[in-house]
């Protein structure tokens, strides 16, 4: 754990690094941007509360990714999935009548439903005709995309919208907010709690595990890979899902075009980045927030356009992927030579 720590931290720090080359070189203070750029996410009470909310839609497709690459399942829908979550929580507030204790939670059911719907769809192809998840998940997000476009077009439009949109939703599904904090960060962190603790403290969360290490040896050990496979797709379906139900009912209160922007592809990112970890993906969620945060109040103090966020968050993938091997030898190589001159003395 500490190893990972001190890792990510190196990674963190060399992207900081090259980012500040990258500035040099384009005529900018290297210190001014940072310090523009985490006062505008980290310090404060809004920059900070700013920073949890918009990280909501980041961590919650990161664990979706982060728990189906870890399975060995190549889930790449949550684009899809998160689109389609949004759309059944919206539905679901626009016709339920229901009192906010009942409403907000029957919501991000719905939301949760959408996403494994859609997820489902990609498992049931797979288990019968034995098409590439990989595939078929990517052509759905193209599905989703274009269905969700004409649900808001057509028979969910506001009428008195110039836009395609949706209407709002009951205010009886509104999340609450205290001050700035949105209570979506709660949805957030009840499923990092969640999903920790199925993945490594559960059954089938180590089946699911092992079958990721090594299919072969899980089948020969008693693992049923295909209910396993279901379950992963299903549950990875729920929590992308979730983070589109919880954008309409903590954000837009509607469904709007584009709502789904780059949340769920910056989400596999963010996977790809923690090596899968549940803990880790949540940390890295923060981070990237924080840096897409603190991106706009960076233009607007230095002039340095919020697009160099990009050009840091592509680095940053770079090296801490790139070097996370390097890293982790040069340590354990370093720790061995320590033991064995204790060994010798």
């Amino acid at each position: 754990m500490k190893q990972k720590v001190f890792n990510a931290l190196i990674g963190i720090g060399v992207a900081l690094l090259l980012g500040a080359v990258l500035l040099i070189l384009q005529g900018y203070n290297p210190l001014e941007t940072y310090q523009a750029l985490f006062e505008f996410s980290l310090f404060g009470y809004y920059p900070f509360a700013t920073t949890l909310r918009n990280a909501v839609p980041l961590v919650l497709p990161g664990l979706s990714a982060a728990i189906a690459f870890a399975s060995g399942v190549v889930n790449l829908g949550q684009p899809g999935q998160l689109v389609m979550g949004a759309l059944f929580a919206t539905v679901g507030g626009l016709y339920l009548d229901l009192p906010p204790a009942l409403m907000i939670p029957v919501l991000a059911l719905l939301a949760m439903l959408g996403g494994m719907l859609w997820a489902g769809i990609a498992a049931l192809l797979r288990r019968f005709f034995d098409m590439s998840e990989f595939i078929v998940t990517l052509m759905l997000n193209m599905i989703a995309d274009y269905f969700t476009a004409w649900a808001i077009t057509e028979p969910f439009k506001d009428p008195t919208a110039f836009s395609p949109m949706t209407p709002q939703i009951t205010q009886n599904g509104w999340l609450p907010k205290w001050g700035e904090f949105n209570s979506m960060i709660l949805f957030m962190l009840a499923a990092v709690l969640v999903s920790w603790f199925v993945f490594n403290r559960w059954k089938a969360g180590y089946e699911w595990r092992i079958t990721g290490q090594n299919a072969l040896f899980a089948r020969l050990g008693g693992c049923d890979i295909n209910r396993n496979f279901m379950a992963v797709m299903l549950m990875t379906g729920a929590l992308a899902g979730l983070a589109g139900g919880l954008v309409v009912m903590g954000g837009t209160h509607r469904f709007i075009r584009g709502l789904g922007a780059n949340y769920a592809w910056d989400g596999v990112m963010i996977a790809i980045v923690a090596n899968n970890g549940i803990l880790a993906t949540f940390l890295y969620g923060l981070f990237f927030s924080a840096i897409q945060t603190g991106a706009l109040g960076m233009e607007l103090i230095t002039s340095v356009p919020n697009e160099i966020s990009q050009v840091l968050q592509a680095v940053l993938v770079l090296v801490i992927v790139a070097s996370r091997e390097y890293l982790n030898t040069l340590v354990e190589q370093i720790s061995a030579r320590r033991r064995a001159r204790e060994a010798r003395t």
